[in-house]
């Protein structure tokens, strides 16, 4: 008998973890659905010694599969089923043409391991680095249902518009953080070798410089001193903030902050329903029940301050409140969202109506990001030039006093 860390979202919405002994992962995911328990993972425990273990980590955390290789694993996975393949033959050809190396270890794992018996969201939770618990949730609940291929379709969908919206909202970002190191660089250039150039005809003459100029050339020999030690301590200061932050308290308090930033907080709150909804919308279409539906969404939001308002929301639809009134009792989601979830529960089409509003808040966030691109490309251009702007007028400045002194 060997022993399994498992986790399972019980009949509440808690997410349930413990300790047990079976033969295997599939018996432990097996008892869990007796008790009415939606399993998660269940691992082994047992241990190496610590240098083994931390060898293994970071070997892993190389293997572990980007966003773009698990969307097209779970894409052609799904197409392939549709088709009429077999899983070990569709296996078979994915580990065969996979496109790195290291999907292609992976994916030989999930076959042996579904060869072996288990099933096919057992061999996925195998690879935690990789496989979120929402991948295995689905997974597990298409081979439940016997619609394995059109759940991964489901999946497969999911993951393309995240993966989608990601894109878009960081190909628009793009050309302002160039622009924003553009103006930086352009700034040090003229601070530490342009400006250092007229210093010596400044000493020489002996004149009174403006204040202006006399800061310019302080800021530019203290970053020609200090600039290295500058970077190395913001550096460290981003080092010493992780562990800081990971603790779950401040980790949470630092989201709520920014979900109160104007602009970036309610661009921040939209991807969050969106996010929300087409998770939910995607679970429940599978067979998930509401419960279990919403005690795996808070693992993907990514928010501590949305993931405890949707546990708080869980709490009264235990008690038979409905979804919408719960979610809008803690003021987080928009009011769209509250408006499209209650016209599904009435209706009796939450799963559709969520998924409509998915698409409705991934436009916003779209619309939202190029009025903001929008805003900040000029914005950051008027900056850059006004800096510019001003250190060549200091100098002017300085120059024309020495003429004034020549006179």
């Amino acid at each position: 008998m060997a022993r399994f860390r498992y986790a399972a979202v019980d009949r509440t919405g808690r997410v349930v973890k413990g300790v047990t002994e079976a033969q295997t992962d599939d018996e432990v995911i097996a008892w869990l659905r007796r008790q009415g328990h939606t399993p998660l993972r269940a691992d082994p425990t047992d241990r190496k010694p610590w240098a083994d273990s931390l060898l293994q980590a970071e070997f892993r955390r190389r293997r572990g599969l980007n966003r773009t290789e698990i969307a097209a694993f779970i894409r052609e996975l799904s197409i392939m089923l549709g088709a009429g393949q077999d899983l070990d033959r569709a296996l078979r050809f994915l580990g065969e043409t996979g496109p790195s190396e290291r999907l292609r270890a992976v994916v030989e794992d999930i076959r042996d391991h579904v060869r072996g018996g288990g099933s096919l969201a057992s061999a996925m939770s195998r690879h935690p680095e990789s496989f979120a618990a929402l991948h295995i949730g689905l997974v597990r609940a298409g081979e439940a249902g016997g619609s394995l291929g059109e759940t991964l379709g489901h999946l497969g969908q999911l993951l393309e518009r995240e993966r989608s919206l990601a894109q878009s909202v960081q190909s628009a970002l793009f050309y302002p953080a160039i622009l924003v190191i553009a103006a930086v660089g352009s700034v040090a250039l003229l601070l530490t070798y342009v400006l250092p150039q007229f210093v010596p005809f400044f000493t020489q003459s002996g004149a009174t410089l403006p204040a202006s100029t006399r800061f310019l050339i302080d800021a530019g020999d203290l970053l020609t001193r200090a600039g290295p030690w500058l970077l190395l301590g913001g550096m460290t200061l981003v080092l010493a903030a992780r562990p800081v932050f990971a603790d779950p308290v401040r980790r949470r308090s630092l989201d709520r902050r920014l979900l109160s930033v104007p602009v970036f907080g309610g661009l921040m709150r939209e991807s969050l329903a969106a996010r929300f909804t087409r998770t939910l919308g995607t679970l429940l279409r599978n067979g998930v029940s509401l419960i279990s539906a919403l005690g795996i969404v808070q693992s993907t939001l990514g928010n501590l301050e949305a993931a405890a308002a949707v546990a708080d929301a869980t709490v009264h639809v235990r008690t038979g409140a409905g979804l919408a009134s719960s979610l809008d009792k803690t003021h987080l989601f928009p009011n769209r969202t509250i408006h499209l979830l209650r016209l599904g529960e009435e209706t009796a089409q939450l799963a559709a109506m969520a998924l409509r509003a998915a698409d409705i808040h991934d436009e916003q966030v779209r619309v939202r990001v190029q009025r903001l691109v929008t805003l900040l490309v000029p914005a950051i251009t008027v900056a850059m030039g006004l800096m510019v702007a001003g250190i060549v007028a200091s100098l002017l400045t300085a120059m024309l006093s020495l003429n004034d002194l020549v006179m």
